[in-house]
């Protein structure tokens, strides 16, 4: 069934050719529906201005205000040597501040008649600074006077709307466009089912998108928001039941341990007794496991609470039923770092059919893109055959010419780090759909967790193991005190001196060409610390190890080194022989060296909250207490330097991933940074409307079960695949 013909429109037949090309270049909006769907940002009361005082920099505003006086002045330029140059300056009020608007050239001659003395107006341009004085240089304006028709009609409502604008189309001219398509709401067709609309006390669809367009009253607004916020989440919350729905009709092949198997050997020889938290997620895990359709487990731990001994006794379980078992990480380091780590957790284990294996041993291999042509045959024969249980690599698992021998369970560490493409290649490869375990040391609030890995079922570890000690984290700002850098680095000298190691973190490498579209982008007010690039690994290992860590041994590493020569440096570091280990974010996860107990991150305002989280996670692995030093050049007042006070406050991730998706909003978090489409929330907020979203997720669970193929909600199932065109697909799919 195809959408109502009237919200198919294309724009351009109903607003014409030249404005619809903006609209579909710059705000994405095609259709008729596109554009009732492009809500307003905000409402300006007439009575009530927008406060001049707190103007954004750099930003595109819509201000309402009077106009207080207007000067014509004339110049000499290049262009008008004879002081015929002509600069119409307007200063405008609206009780809170002043603004200057500036006209230059042929353009003065309109405002200089309109704008007098006492109009009102609404205008609308980039705030920019001239003289030390905010200004906007030839803003677009429309006259507020109430004396024409047209204006009167259009600005009739007691509360302006304000749209999201750009510079080619001003937040007026898209209000006017809505106007002219508003008749056809009548004709949207509502997606949620009438017993829940009624029983939720929520307005019908074309009455919201008329009120939220055109409010009478602060309550239309309130009203229409609730309503259009219920069918973000419940048409989202559609897709992922079904989606659960359709994994649920999968087969699978039960993977039951034995009861003397691999695991018991591994548990009897484990030097430690597992966490109540490790026990319990095992348990959700093998019970997924032993049934016969394919699990969908997400499991999320802060870092260092032993997510990887959960997902190894998972393998093992599968190794036991015969199966075999394939971890997928995302960076070459990382895959050789598991397979490290988990050959020495088995130890005799991890030596099938070698001389000196034990009993129930299989064998563990890495495969990577990087690995040598036999050693590669090798892995590939070893995977075909059945002779590995356990196999742990990069993307290279992914290509056509790996074969299993019964792939009956894939983890993936680090989910945000993999298209879903990839995941399912990877599934692909068993004879019948294998389990799925995906891993993230990304705490991700619960409203995420259900927006985003809506298919997943969802464990989380939040303690952490016996033995690992407190970090403590401090900011240096080393543009207001440079001798607290001076002092971070005398730390790092103690810490070497007690027999510890340390890392030093940068965001760049250092032997990057410079990027002319980088040098390009828009500067921020912020600071200088903006202006200059980011701090590299390169220079900052060669300006320490001849300034205030001469004498320590200090290395370097980054992405760009070969394999080889990345996994030595990390081996001499792991083996203590190392005192420094100055690298970009491939230290980031899964990399553990209990002995570095200290960790400066430059330039820290460059990572985001998450990332700091993660990074400062690689200290305190041992008995030894950590500490992270977060340096920035960034004034106190900035809001970077907020975001490191969060980081520095508080070692609760779940804590910082709100405090990190409040700052930068649910675009990103939903995929739509790697996937390029505007995210398709547009008046759902994740972290605030949590309860939408759980109610949600509860009525689209009942509708699915009743009616997987929603054959009697026809208007549901178009909004549907409204949602899952192209784009949609691969957004819900965590692109």
């Amino acid at each position: 069934m195809d959408l109502v013909p009237a919200l198919q429109e294309p724009l351009k037949k109903v607003l014409g050719p030249a404005t619809a090309k903006v609209m579909a270049e710059h705000l994405g909006l095609h259709t008729v529906g596109d554009l009732l769907h492009h809500y307003p940002r905000r409402y300006e009361e007439r009575g009530q201005l927008t406060h001049l005082a707190d103007l954004p920099m750099d930003e595109h505003v819509t201000v309402v205000a009077q106009v207080a006086d207007a000067r014509l002045h004339t110049f000499a330029s290049a262009r008008a040597p004879r002081g015929k140059g002509q600069r119409l300056e307007v200063t405008i009020t609206d009780g809170s501040g002043r603004l200057q608007l500036v006209f230059f050239g042929n353009g003065v001659h309109k405002p200089h008649k309109e704008l007098l003395p006492g109009t009102r107006a609404m205008f609308a341009g980039k705030v920019s600074v001239f003289n030390r004085r905010l200004q906007l240089a030839h803003p677009a304006y429309e006259l507020l006077r109430g004396d024409s028709e047209e204006t009167v009609e259009t600005w009739a409502g007691a509360l302006i709307p304000i749209y999201p604008a750009t510079a080619k189309l001003e937040s007026w001219k898209i209000g006017k466009a809505v106007q002219t398509v508003l008749p056809s709401a009548q004709e949207a067709l509502d997606p949620l089912p009438d017993t829940l609309r009624a029983g939720r006390g929520l307005l019908p669809l074309p009455e919201a998108l008329l009120k939220i367009h055109r409010p009478h009253t602060k309550a239309d607004i309130a009203g229409a928001r609730a309503r259009l916020k219920w069918d973000e989440a419940f048409v989202l919350q559609v897709a992922l039941a079904r989606r659960r729905h359709a994994e649920t009709q999968l087969p699978a092949v039960p993977r039951v341990p034995r009861p003397d198997g691999i695991l018991t050997a591994f548990d009897d020889r484990l030097p430690f007794t597992l966490t109540e938290g490790q026990r319990k997620v095992s348990e959700e895990i093998f019970a997924d496991l032993a049934t016969a359709h394919p699990m969908h487990r997400l499991l999320q731990g802060e870092v260092g609470s032993g997510k990887t001994m959960v997902a190894l006794r998972a393998m093992l379980a599968v190794v036991d039923a015969g199966g075999q078992a394939a971890m997928l990480a995302p960076t070459e380091v990382l895959a050789q770092q598991h397979h490290r780590s988990v050959t020495e957790m088995m130890g005799e284990l991890a030596e099938g059919g070698m001389l000196g294996g034990a009993e129930h041993a299989t064998k563990v291999v890495l495969l990577t893109g990087s690995m040598g042509t036999a050693a590669r045959r090798q892995a590939l024969l070893d995977l075909a055959t059945g002779e590995a249980g356990i196999v742990i690599g990069t993307h290279a698992l992914i290509e056509d010419k790996v074969q299993f021998h019964d792939l009956g369970l894939v983890v993936v560490d680090e989910q945000h780090r993999f298209g879903v493409e990839q995941r399912d290649a990877l599934r692909g490869k068993g004879k019948q759909p294998p389990h799925l375990l995906v891993m993230t040391a990304t705490p991700i609030p619960r409203t995420v967790a259900m927006t985003v890995f809506g298919d997943l079922e969802t464990s989380v570890l939040d303690q952490l193991p016996a033995g690992r000690s407190p970090i403590a984290s401090h900011v240096v700002p080393a543009a207001d005190k440079p001798h607290f850098l001076a002092r971070a680095w005398e730390r790092v000298r103690e810490e070497v001196a007690n027999g510890h190691q340390a890392y030093v973190v940068c965001p760049r490498i250092g032997d990057e060409e410079d990027d002319p579209k980088k040098t390009g982008r828009k500067k921020t007010p912020e600071d200088e610390a903006e202006k200059r690039p980011p701090l590299a690994v390169l220079d900052v290992a060669d300006q320490l190890g001849r300034g205030p860590l001469k004498g320590l041994k200090v290395e370097v590493l980054h992405g760009r080194m070969h394999p080889d020569d990345k996994d030595a440096v990390m081996r001499r570091f792991a083996a203590g022989e190392t005192d420094v280990l100055v690298a970009t974010t491939v230290i980031e996860v899964g990399v553990n060296v209990p002995n570095a107990t200290a960790m400066v991150i430059m330039d820290a305002d460059r990572f985001g909250v998450s990332q700091l989280h993660q990074l400062r996670g690689r200290v305190g692995r041992g008995s030894a207490p950590g500490l992270c030093l977060l340096v920035t050049e960034m004034p106190e007042a900035s809001a970077a330097r907020q975001r490191l006070g969060a980081v520095a406050s508080t070692l609760d991730g779940f804590e910082l991933s709100r405090i990190d998706l409040e700052q930068r909003r649910e675009g990103d978090v939903l995929g739509q940074a790697q996937s390029g489409a505007r995210s398709s929330l547009r008046v759902l907020a994740v972290i605030e409307d949590e309860e939408v979203i759980a109610e949600a997720r509860q009525e689209a669970a009942a509708v699915v079960a009743a009616d997987p193929e929603l054959t009697g909600l026809p208007a549901l199932r178009t909004a549907l695949d409204a949602l899952l065109d192209e784009e949609r697909e691969q957004y819900l799919e965590k692109g």
